[in-house]
């Protein structure tokens, strides 16, 4: 058994593609490994910005001998059969073996394929993981690239590595041969290494000044730096990602402090750090809690004077702030009012115009949230009823009064001039510099200008959320402005925009994933209809008739949110199928009262007498399916006791007919019921109204308790009573009291929906 090794070496390697090619590197040599029959025990991969490293252990000297049986045409085939049979498995006619098959002579092909040695293996293997290596971005050089066919690599390869044991492996690639010949750091280290095996190649190369392990510059980049900002008195802002990116673009990193001018501290905090960070690459300090005016960067070398070094990337770092400084002072001349006069020059969409027709959409929307009531600086209790039109069900006839005003002006003008200022950023110089920073940047803007505070926090944050872990606004007018705007953005689903596989070039699927996560944090009670009613009202340019434009929305956007919500919702532990089942009922758009409802079923249907109801459920479902007894006839055979005439009761909640005497009980019928049936009927009299009225209370805890009461009669009705009486009449009542039961359950959800 011996240790292999692997290096390949090339100009440098992007530190973002590094991950990617170790796990290319380690897919490639296990697919070659496993082709010819090796096995394979631990496998490790690294990399620098110079190299990709493999280690596999103890792998053997030889490959196992295997013998293979292939089965051929009958003995009298064509002789064109035959042949192609021999072909394909590598044999002659007079290799072939006959053997009886059921009776009949049939060739066989026995190939027998000796064990090779694993170096030989190898020295086919190599070629063919640096030919078939895949990388993000490749490149030809040489003479040979004018050559179609001459070999790709992210940067020129220079050099490979390749030794089983103390031994080399003979192949070449590229006119490069592979030895035992290496190369040190760049700086530190002049001439080539000698590697003796792959136990001596890391400290060989740790003597040159490499550390070929990139978690170990890891823990070096990420421990160094917290150092170098303790000593300081500073704490450091950790950023694994600029980790991890140091690590690849340095193979003998030392982090190092330095200090930049008090003066570009004036600029906001986000864009000294995203300065740092995506021009240089370096780590910010703060000082109790505040930025500081320090940075720490991670040198490729040990200097003799590190002060050199680190003045040098001061300078470098001081020319990034200075353009950034001189952005900030730049765009603070205009007032934003102004600024957004530059959004008529950008296109939004072809069908919806501009980004200025946007924003005049989203303005009058957001507007249209704060007077109507819908959103408000405390939100409705889940158990008050949605708004329609602005008031809650009990007030409809009253207009909607103005909600108080804040220093002078109504939450409704502050919604409506965030609404028309959250863009502006998107035409300054900062913003066009680092498009990271829109909205953030606004929201600066807007207080070095004195606007309201709760202005200048709307603009900041009207693009929450924009991601799941990102947090949800829940300040009223930051809400107001928020939701017009991933609102309007849905209008990009009418002018067929829809999201299919990973294509959203819009952002269409991020913006209902918000408004759902903004209507459910803030419990804003109105119906998808009427939003969809204000969102087109401003739109212009429709092809057909806004009327049309309405409708055909109102048939797309619910379905597509509601697939997002399945999505969110499984996310967050809520089986589909519930989800289903609550929506499936049809008739109700208020989005956080479906969740409640949703959210209840969840909580019922994980105790037993959830599980029970729901096999009673099915149980009835099955038996009036079966006598196609879906509905209540107009003569049924329960009779009133007074005039013989049958009642039909509508719910409410369901618009299904069911039957009931009228005294409520089992006294319109015309036999005397068993105990089971007469107990079922009391049940449901009893859990009926109490079910209505938990539901129109939003109270669905209730509501499922209330269901959770027939558990037991309907078991015992199943147990004891007989449904299909040869009496008609017993036959018919009891048919009409198992519909009774399965619409009293259909007023919490479709229970046919739930799997199990």
């Amino acid at each position: 058994m011996s240790d292999f090794l692997l290096e390949l070496r090339s100009e440098e390697i992007p530190a973002r593609m590094q991950k990617g090619a170790r796990a290319e590197l380690e897919k490639l040599f296990r697919r070659e490994m496993d082709a010819a029959g090796v096995a394979l025990g631990e496998l490790t991969v690294w990399s620098t910005p110079r190299r990709l490293a493999l280690i596999a252990r103890d792998l053997p000297t030889e490959t196992e001998a295997v013998s293979e049986e292939a089965k051929g045409p009958p003995e009298g085939a064509p002789d064109q059969a035959v042949d192609g049979f021999c072909r394909k498995n590598g044999v002659t006619r007079d290799q072939l073996e006959v053997r009886d098959v059921k009776g009949r002579p049939t060739y066989f092909a026995v190939i027998n394929t000796p064990g090779r040695a694993v170096a030989d293996v190898l020295a086919t293997a190599i070629p063919a993981i640096i030919r078939d290596f895949s990388w993000p971005k490749s490149q030809r050089w040489g003479a040979a690239s004018i050559s179609t066919e001459s070999l790709r690599w992210v940067r020129p390869l220079s050099g490979i590595v390749a030794l089983l044991g103390t031994d080399g492996v003979e192949c070449e690639v590229h006119g490069i041969t592979a030895g035992a010949l290496t190369r040190g750091h760049r700086f530190h280290h002049d001439g080539d290494i000698t590697i003796g095996s792959a136990a001596d190649y890391v400290d060989k190369l740790r003597a040159a000044h490499v550390i070929v392990d990139h978690e170990e510059r890891q823990n070096i980049i990420r421990d160094g730096a917290k150092k170098a900002a303790a000593d300081g008195g500073l704490d450091l802002v950790e950023d694994e990602g600029l980790v991890v990116e140091n690590a690849g673009l340095t193979e003998w990193p030392v982090p190092l402090l330095g200090r930049f001018e008090d003066d570009f501290l004036e600029v906001p905090p986000e864009t000294i750090q995203l300065t740092a960070r995506v021009n240089q690459k370096y780590f910010v300090c703060e000082k109790d809690g505040k930025l500081a005016n320090a940075f720490i960067c991670t040198a490729n070398i040990e200097a003799d004077d590190p002060a050199v070094v680190v003045e040098g990337n001061r300078k470098v770092l001081a020319a990034r702030l200075s353009d950034a400084k001189f952005f900030w002072d730049v765009d603070r001349k205009k007032t934003l009012e102004e600024h957004a006069k530059g959004l008529e020059r950008i296109t939004f969409h072809e069908k919806l115009g501009t980004v200025a027709d946007k924003v005049e959409r989203v303005a009058k929307l957001a507007r249209w949230l704060v007077e109507e009531g819908i959103v408000v600086d405390t939100p409705l209790p889940t158990g008050e009823g949605p708004r329609v039109g602005g008031a809650t069900p009990q007030a409809l006839s009253t207009h909607p009064q103005p909600l108080p005003s804040r220093e002078g002006a109504s939450l409704a003008d502050l919604a409506e001039q965030a609404a028309r200022l959250c863009k502006a950023d998107l035409v300054t110089e900062m913003v066009g510099e680092f498009p990271e920073l829109q909205g953030l940047m606004g929201g600066y803007y807007a207080r070095a200008e004195g606007l309201d505070d709760a202005v200048a926090d709307a603009i900041r944050d009207h693009y929450k959320p924009v991601g799941q872990g990102d947090d949800v606004p829940t300040a009223p007018v930051t809400v107001a402005v928020s939701l017009a705007d991933k609102l309007d953005t849905l209008l990009l689903l009418y002018t067929f925009e829809t999201p299919t596989g990973s294509k959203d070039p819009f952002a269409v699927r991020r913006a209902m994933l918000g408004v759902l996560r903004l209507m459910q944090a803030n419990q804003v009670r109105v119906s998808f209809a009427e939003l969809l009613e204000q969102v087109s009202e401003p739109a212009q340019n429709w092809e057909v008739s806004r009327a049309n434009a309405v409708n055909q929305m109102l048939s797309v956007i619910p379905i597509f949110a509601v697939d997002r919500l399945k999505v969110q919702q499984r996310e967050a532990g809520v089986r589909h199928d519930l989800i289903d089942a609550v929506f499936s009922l049809g008739g109700e758009d208020d989005l956080v009262r479906l969740l409640a409802r949703v959210h209840a079923l969840q909580a019922f249907m994980e105790t037993e007498d959830g599980t029970n109801l729901l096999a009673g459920y099915k149980r009835a479902s099955n038996i009036l399916k079966k006598e196609n007894h879906l509905v209540i006839p107009a003569k049924a055979g329960a009779q009133s006791g007074a005039d013989n005439q049958t009642t039909l009761d509508r719910p409410s909640a369901t618009g299904v007919p069911r039957l009931r005497g009228n005294d409520g009980g089992a006294g319109g019928l015309s036999y005397s019921p068993e105990n089971a049936e007469k107990a079922l009927i009391d049940a449901l009299d009893a859990a009926e109204p109490k079910a209505t009225a938990a539901i129109e209370a939003e109270d669905f805890g209730a509501a499922m308790a209330a269901l959770a009461s027939l558990r037991a009669p309907i078991d015992a009705f199943f147990d004891e009573v007989t449904v299909n009486d040869d009496d008609q009449d017993k036959r018919a009542a009891r048919l009409d009291l198992l519909l009774r039961f399965r619409n009293a359950v259909h007023q919490v959800a479709d229970f046919s929906r739930i799997e199990g």
